[in-house]
């Protein structure tokens, strides 16, 4: 075989594999919280295909979601950056290239009518997703309060099932995101929140996670989908447009658009440059890093996992950093 004809069946092989490559769309895991619904406007007007990426999203529940990318199903997936670092210690690597927003208040820990605070829930049941990102809102809300996470009975149950776990009066609260939270909220009359998100901005950070392998393989392809997140920004928060981001958004999860406005609302979208400032190495909630690193160690305390994460090796900034305005 000569030099020339060596260069030739590489670049046909090479020509072949990219092909390949191009033939698989980027799978993307979403679910229904406001910040990663947000990808249903670009998905809708098209966005990606103009950005020249071949991206398919599938819709799930949160944790099946996790379960999926956690079983090499789909290439990259949302969520918080501290389920990130419990879905990577139970084997499902990921890395953090992207923020979508902060949690300002659509994470609670709703009470059953007749609890006023925290301090209630004392020597009672509180059901939570345990060791998802509720039961780590619930163990900071705790602590504030000077009760421990002994100090109540946790119950284990789907974040999606919260509304009927508190109507049965079995448990004194529950956690839960909007909608959820609003569900639980609505069918228990007289139940009410007993902490939000917004109570401790940074807590959880919400972001796109993906899989070493395909962002080693499609790292091109991964920053034309982060370049299109400020499109998506701008669109939802620009009042012209608003109205039919929100129609959009409301209808992936089936509410009235006017009900959809207030999960807007405890939902801090972040745009790239927004998001640049966060991915910097800091300690405490303003940085990726420092929230990652206080949740790893709510995690390991809490037994969530055993072993310490590290957590730079969960974060690359470098799209963000490069498609940042």
């Amino acid at each position: 075989m000569t030099k020339g004809f060596k260069a030739l069946t590489l670049a046909a092989t090479l020509v072949g594999t990219q092909a390949g490559w191009a033939a698989q769309p980027l799978k993307i895991g979403y679910s229904d919280w406001p910040g990663w619904v947000a990808w249903q406007v670009a998905i809708d007007k098209g966005w990606f295909k103009q950005a020249g990426v071949d991206v398919k999203f599938e819709w799930f529940d949160y944790s099946a979601s996790m379960d999926a990318f956690s079983a090499g199903k789909i290439d990259a997936v949302t969520m918080t950056n501290g389920d990130t670092l419990v879905t990577g210690a139970g084997g499902g690597k990921g890395v953090m290239i992207m923020l979508t927003d902060y949690s300002n208040g659509n994470d609670m820990i709703v009470g059953k009518p007749g609890i006023k605070s925290l301090k209630d829930l004392k020597g009672k049941k509180v059901a939570v997703e345990v060791g998802l990102v509720e039961h780590l809102l619930l163990l900071n809300g705790l602590k504030k309060a000077g009760l421990k996470e002994s100090d109540v009975t946790l119950v284990n149950a789907k974040t999606n099932e919260m509304p009927q776990v508190l109507a049965s009066g079995d448990v004194a609260a529950v956690g839960a995101w909007q909608p959820i939270a609003g569900q639980a909220i609505k069918g228990s009359p007289g139940a009410k929140p007993l902490l939000t998100s917004a109570d401790e901005p940074g807590l959880i950070y919400d972001v796109l996670t993906v899989s070493p392998a395909s962002l080693a393989t499609h790292k091109a392809e991964w920053q034309k989908v982060v370049m299109v997140w400020d499109k998506v920004v701008s669109y939802i928060e620009d009042p012209k447009t608003q109205p039919d981001a929100v129609k959009i958004m409301a209808a992936r999860v089936g509410v009235p658009p006017d009900a959809y406005m207030h999960f807007l609302k405890g939902t801090k979208l972040l745009s790239l440059a927004e998001g640049k400032k966060v991915m910097v190495k800091a300690d405490g909630f303003k940085s990726l890093y420092g929230s990652s690193k206080i949740a790893d160690d709510f995690n390991v305390k809490n037994a969530v996992y055993k072993e310490a994460q590290k957590v730079d090796s969960y974060i690359d900034p470098s799209l963000t950093n490069a498609a940042a305005k």
